[in-house]
């Protein structure tokens, strides 16, 4: 066994005592709200925060006893926010607000999701706005892309149909939500950054050069098409040499360090990862397909594969907004 391995292991195991510990599970998705209770609420805002990983509003509002209380509301996180129409400033403290939504299935738990918010100008902001700038067909794989959930889906737990190792075995049955690592503001390296439903832009600032520019994240992967890599520090995006066959951009990445979720939601990965990805436009250069295969002998049995498909956005300059742990873990508090 490589020292790196022994090392890997023993943070490994240390997360593991923690995860086998008796906390309840969650999912970053709304679980406690009742879809079919919707309910309407009038209130004064104390707090909007524009963080990652998601845009909070804090409102003071009277409860069914008409007892004021405060209720969390959570939405998206703020490059999806803005693509609703809604920017750092849309609300500030003191305004009094009308708003619609699911209520939580717990009635002594005020927190709550959001169909739509009214200020008292009648100015409305909703979850179901659009960005209306035209999205352009690529014919390079260059653009700002997002995983398709809408029509693919996604589901927020580890794969069921993965060989795993026994190591790894115990980490998925003992997944948790608690254990994500954008609760610390921790940004995992691919796959997992990689097939997060945040947008994604491709750029070629060269003919030897390929950056994926991840929103939301401090984290840029440089993807050289040249053969000749320079000898760098392992890290969790890992080094990564890409080539093309016909029009698949092919990239194999390793050179990896053990990273928490690193390989998929609730599965970490280790030193010993390995990444083959195949990237191809579809649906006339409004799509994307990434087709992945994902090696790592600490985890995994066998290679394991994930393909899924990424939709084009209309361009725009990648919104940089940074995490603050108090942000990440009002969920926790308000809607766990």
């Amino acid at each position: 066994m490589t020292i790196k391995s022994a090392n890997y292991r023993i943070l490994m195991l240390s997360w593991l005592v923690l995860l086998i510990s008796p906390i309840a599970s969650a999912h970053h998705s709304h679980a406690s709200l009742d879809r079919n209770k919707i309910q309407l609420h009038k209130g004064v805002v104390t707090k909007y925060s524009w963080k990652m990983p998601h845009v909070f509003l804090s409102v003071d509002a009277p409860n069914a006893e008409g007892k004021v209380v405060e209720y969390s509301i959570e939405m998206l996180h703020p490059p999806g926010m803005k693509e609703k129409g809604w920017r750092p400033d849309s609300f500030k403290p003191g305004d009094l607000i009308t708003w619609e939504g699911p209520a939580d299935k717990n009635p002594n738990r005020y927190y709550s999701g959001l169909n739509w918010a009214e200020k008292s100008d009648g100015s409305r902001l909703t979850m179901d706005g659009s960005n209306d700038a035209p999205v352009e067909p690529s014919t390079d794989l260059t653009g700002l892309w997002v995983r398709d959930t809408v029509r693919f889906g996604y589901t927020y737990r580890p794969r069921a149909d993965w060989s795993y190792t026994d190591y790894a075995q115990i980490q998925v049955d003992n997944f948790s939500e608690l254990q994500n690592p954008q609760l610390d503001c921790l940004d995992p390296g691919p796959p997992k950054s990689t097939t997060l439903p945040y947008p994604i832009k491709i750029e070629r600032p060269d003919a030897e050069t390929i950056i994926m520019d991840y929103e939301g994240a401090d984290q840029t992967r440089v993807i050289s098409l040249n053969e000749d890599l320079p000898s760098v520090q392992p890290s969790k995006l890992g080094q990564s040499r890409g080539w093309f066959e016909g029009d698949v951009l092919v990239v194999e990445t390793d050179n990896f360090i053990a990273d928490r979720w690193g390989s998929y939601t609730g599965v970490d990965s280790s030193d010993q990862k390995h990444l083959l990805e195949r990237i191809s436009l579809v649906n006339n250069g409004m799509g994307l397909r990434v087709e992945m295969t994902l090696t790592d002998p600490v985890m995994f049995k066998a290679p394991v594969t994930i393909d899924y498909y990424m939709k084009k956005l209309a361009d725009r300059d990648l919104v940089k907004v940074d995490c603050t742990v108090e942000n990440s873990r009002l969920y926790i508090d308000a809607g766990l």
